[in-house]
This record gives structure tokens, C-alpha cells and sequence, in this order.
């Protein structure tokens, strides 16, 4: 597990935002899932693999009061308090492998942009796909963002699991139902393009 703490440390100590494939200067996919629910302000929200993804400010532009950034990244998420500058008091910060989180608070909204294609292990993926579904509120969304079938294999030097809408559904079946997939063509810093495959999720009640 160190390894891939200290390999996430030196990636964000070495590069800046815009030499790294995953930057996006605004996260339109993600928002426009969030703006797809309507939730209220006081909805309690993370972004699990945020680093310094611009998704957070986003976020407090809209004026939600209970926003949560998850990075195995200590790194990571000291880039983006800078650039938030004072409104970085106003988001509860967690640095941790997301396989071993224990949230202190249920969420209504839990996303997940390139984070979830890193575990490759099933052991890993279950104690994934388990956190969510103790943690995510009924009723409570989940949205998945990873590398689809015509994507790239890896990322950051490391492999990742693609997914389709089926074998990602799948994982979730369980507690969670579908609501929709898409296809999204990502345009790295460098002028090339990786597909991305984005499914939402509802929580059950049971």
C-alpha cells in the first residue's frame, strides 16, 4: 500500500496540474450529473480520488455547505487548498487509500472520476464496491467515471481495470440502480484522447 501512496506523492510533487493526462480545467461531465439530481445544499458530498481536480470548486461555487475530498495524496489535496486559498477551510479533507476509508458521515452524493479503474485486485474492488453501499445514503447517488473498453490500459504508469456499462453494473447490482451510462471522449493536455465510460447510480433502501 506504501508503494502506491509514495508513487501518488511523487506524481504530485514532480508535475504540475496541466502535465498530467486526468486534468480538465472544468469538470463539465461531473457537473452536469450533479445538476442532474437537484440536491440540496446541505446534501452531503464527496469526491473520492479528488486530488486537485477543480470538481471542489465547482462545488462551493454552488454554495454546498458539507464537501468532502478523499486523495491517498497528501500532496494532492495541499495543491488544491492552495488554490483555494481561504475557501479551503469551508471542505473537510481526507487523505487515505479510499479501500480503507471509515466515513464519520453517510453521503447523498459520492463521485468517483478516475479513481475506481485503479484497483485491479478483487479484494480491493469489493471493499470498494461495500464502502459505497454502507455509506451511501438510500436514495443517495453514486457516479463512476473510469476508463471504458476503448481506453487506454494504463495511466500514470500504473494498470487500471476498464469497465463496460455491464461489468461496471455489475459490481453494483447488488444495492445500487442504474440510472445512466455515457461515453465520453477526454482530451488530455497533450492533444490525445482517452474514452471514458460514466455510469450513475441510485442507492437502494434495503
Amino acid at each position: 500500500m506504501n508503494n502506491i501512496k509514495n508513487h501518488w506523492e511523487t506524481v504530485f510533487a514532480t508535475k504540475t496540474e496541466t502535465e498530467v493526462s486526468w486534468f480538465q480545467a472544468y469538470p463539465k461531465t461531473s457537473v452536469e450529473f450533479l445538476e442532474l439530481f437537484n440536491l440540496p445544499l446541505e446534501a452531503n458530498i464527496i469526491d473520492i480520488g479528488g486530488g486537485d481536480s477543480h470538481f471542489v470548486d465547482v462545488l462551493l461555487e454552488k454554495g454546498y455547505k458539507n464537501i468532502y475530498v478523499l486523495d491517498i495524496s497528501e500532496k494532492a489535496l495541499l495543491r488544491a487548498k492552495q488554490r483555494l486559498d481561504d475557501k479551503a477551510t469551508l471542505v473537510h479533507w481526507i487523505v487515505t487509500d479510499v479501500t480503507e476509508f471509515k466515513p464519520e458521515v453517510k453521503f447523498d452524493f459520492w463521485h468517483d472520476r478516475a479513481a475506481f479503474h485503479f484497483l485491479t485486485t478483487e479484494g480491493r474492488i469489493d471493499k470498494y464496491v461495500q464502502i459505497a453501499e454502507d455509506n451511501i445514503k438510500p436514495d443517495g447517488y453514486l457516479i463512476l467515471g473510469t476508463f471504458s473498453e476503448n481506453g487506454p490500459q494504463k495511466c500514470s504508469g500504473l494498470d487500471i481495470k476498464q469497465y463496460s456499462e455491464a461489468s461496471m453494473s455489475n459490481r453494483f447490482e447488488r444495492s445500487f440502480e442504474r440510472i445512466k451510462c455515457i461515453s465520453e471522449d477526454h482530451l488530455t493536455p497533450f492533444n490525445t484522447t482517452q474514452n471514458f465510460l460514466f455510469c450513475s447510480f441510485k442507492r437502494g433502501n434495503q
